[in-house]
């Protein structure tokens, strides 16, 4: 009492004059309340506009996944439409009674009433007998179900509403460049064809409360959406042959289901169980006509046979689609199976060549044995023999993102590799070639000239530093780059090609295995070479006109090839093309040596017509 006496004091009468200032608590209670008004007043406004300038400027780009899962929305929607506009025009079932029109019936222990319908109350449910009509009866039945299939005909109606503001905010592809600005859209989606099949195939609210489910058949016609689904989803799958399957089974089921409805429709029209043929009064509809139209459809027959014209008319077309559409679709299954184990049939037939190989050579069991587990590995951890001709499909800048993602780190993890810039790094991950070692193979040994790295990726060897002799323990998986295509890498980045080096001596220090003299001997043929170079033009000054074109060019191509033969091209490749041929005329030798360079090539210790610098330079290089 005390509590209500203390509100009902505290709140003023209706219309009553408040004098005298109003207390600091009820000025902040006033204020704070009245903020909060404000505030919720505002944040409804805000967010419409906000929603609003949203829905101006919003666009999608078709290769994002926001639209792909839009088109599996969409995709619903249609195949709703595609199984149930024919099942609900044909079986009566689905929308209405059959046989007993009875809209309610209330039938109980104690009383047994019914209310029997008109037929235009069945074929419209906004004057078909309700709670309203009949407070104590209740419900029809049957006005619930049509509710049913009203709501989901507004629910996928929706969505194809949506999907046609979509298009007008889809972009498009101008000079390889997404348009986003819709007015161009705007103008680019009602100047296309889509424009003109979206007005047919507009979804009229004609059968939202109607039993006419025919005329939605114009939603069938949003068919390409399906297929732009599929095409998507079949290459985004990591198994579309499996993917290919389910669609073709797919395709089966609605035909077998469209061709049940039409033999339900026509035995129908001629008269349930008025002959052997047609369909008898049974109240299961659905499921006995999906099992005559598949015998018929799959050519099995064992059905009744036809009476009636009409009869004989629709066997007969049904059992020539029959032919023509499972045929396709078994050559079409077929082919996908065989796509499917493809890679395993080009496999094999490798593997059968390489036994056909060494059977008709005769090698030994054991080694056969060693090149069979090697192709058992290779497909058990699906290792394909041919990685690079898969990816030649694509352009470089693919193939290097792709090497990238694959052997970037691996290459990272290589001590001589960890402070080289990114862009040398992807340079060479486009070189590394995968190699599989089998138990006992030998990597390298004692003796092989090193013109491969070899970086091991997974796997286990083991090697001996002092006789150089690494070995693969079980299946080993390394990666393989080339000198070659190392040196080619380097003249790009030569601060790394320096860094590169001394790591290397670094390393070979470490380890007791670098030949000191080997860095002064890289760089005296690099300097004599130029100093040869430098020699080969003043001649080319001083003695021009005393010699001809023809025999002075190909006296020195034999120089070059000799200079070229005289030091190993896998060691040095960046001094491969370092010396050229100048084809100004000059004279380095006398006529009788010109006549034994024709019988034989010359050798440095012949090639002495030269200055006593070039000569110095010959032997030197000779020596390398």
């Amino acid at each position: 009492m005390a509590s209500q006496e203390t509100a009902g004091a505290a709140a003023p009468a209706p219309g009553a004059a408040q004098e005298g200032p109003a207390p600091e608590s009820a000025q902040t209670s006033s204020n704070g309340v009245g903020g909060g008004v404000g505030a919720n007043g505002s944040a409804p406004h805000a967010n419409e506009q906000s929603l609003k300038q949203m829905l101006k400027t919003w666009t999608i780009d078709a290769s994002q996944d926001k639209y792909y899962y839009w088109t599996v929305v969409v995709s619903v929607a249609f195949v709703y439409n595609l199984l149930f506009v024919i099942a609900r025009q044909v079986f009566s079932d689905l929308i209405g009674p059959t046989g007993v029109p009875h809209c309610i019936d209330n039938s109980s222990q104690y009383q047994n009433t019914t209310i029997e319908c008109r037929d235009d109350q069945l074929m419209d449910m906004t004057i078909m007998p309700t709670i309203v009509l009949y407070p104590d009866m209740g419900w029809s039945r049957w006005w619930w179900t049509r509710l049913m299939w009203a709501v989901l005909d507004l629910i996928m109606d929706s969505i194809y509403w949506l999907d046609i503001f979509v298009r007008t905010r889809t972009g498009f592809l101008e000079q390889g460049l997404v348009v986003r600005d819709i007015d161009k859209i705007k103008k680019n989606y009602l100047e296309s064809k889509q424009f003109k099949y979206d007005i047919i195939r507009w979804p009229w609210p004609a059968s939202w409360f109607r039993p006419f489910p025919v005329v939605r058949l114009n939603r069938l016609l949003r068919i390409d959406r399906v297929q732009d689904c599929m095409e998507r989803t079949e290459t985004r799958s990591s198994m579309p042959n499996a993917f290919r399957v389910l669609c073709v089974v797919w395709y089966i089921i609605v035909i077998i289901h469209w061709n049940a409805c039409f033999y339900f429709w026509i035995s129908e029209m001629i008269g349930l169980g008025s002959d052997g043929w047609v369909y008898g009064p049974l109240n299961k509809q659905s499921l006995p006509d999906f099992y005559w139209s598949t015998l018929i459809l799959t050519t099995i027959g064992e059905v009744p046979s036809p009476v009636q014209n009409v009869e004989y008319l629709f066997v007969t077309l049904d059992l020539m689609c029959g032919v023509l559409i499972f045929a396709t679709i078994v050559g079409n299954v077929g082919s996908m199976i065989s796509n499917m184990s493809a890679a395993r049939t080009e496999f094999q037939n490798k593997m059968d060549g390489i036994k056909q190989y060494m059977e008709l050579r005769r090698v030994s069991k054991q080694l056969e044995m060693r090149v069979i587990k090697w192709f058992d590995y290779l497909w058990a951890n699906k290792q394909s023999l041919s990685d690079q001709q898969v990816l030649k499909v694509l352009p470089d800048k693919l193939q290097a993102e792709i090497a990238m993602q694959v052997h970037f780190e691996t290459l990272r993890k290589v001590r001589i590799f960890q402070d080289c810039e990114a862009g040398l790094l992807a340079e060479l991950v486009l070189k590394l070639q995968l190699q599989v070692f089998s138990p006992g193979d030998y990597i390298c040994r004692k003796g092989d000239i090193g013109r491969e790295m070899y970086i091991v990726k997974r796997g286990s060897k083991n090697g001996n530093r002092r006789t150089a002799n690494v070995r693969s323990v079980g299946y080993t998986d390394l990666f393989v780059l080339n000198k070659n295509d190392l040196w080619n890498a380097l003249r790009e980045y030569p601060d790394a090609r320096k860094l590169l080096l001394a790591k290397g001596r670094e390393l070979l220090k470490k380890d007791n295995l670098l030949d000191e003299n080997a860095p002064e001997e890289q760089q005296t043929v690099e300097e004599l070479a130029e100093q040869l170079n430098n020699s080969v033009k003043v001649l080319q000054t001083r003695d021009a006109g005393k010699m001809g074109d023809s025999s002075c060019h190909a006296t020195l191509s034999a120089v070059q090839d000799t200079l070229s033969a005289s030091y190993n091209s896998q060691l040095y490749p960046p001094l491969r093309n370092n010396l050229s041929v100048p084809h100004s005329p000059f004279c380095i030798a006398e006529e009788e040596r010109r006549r034994r360079y024709s019988d034989d090539p010359p050798s440095y210790a012949e090639v002495m017509a030269v200055p006593r610098a070039t000569s110095a330079s010959f032997t030197a290089l000779s020596r390398v």
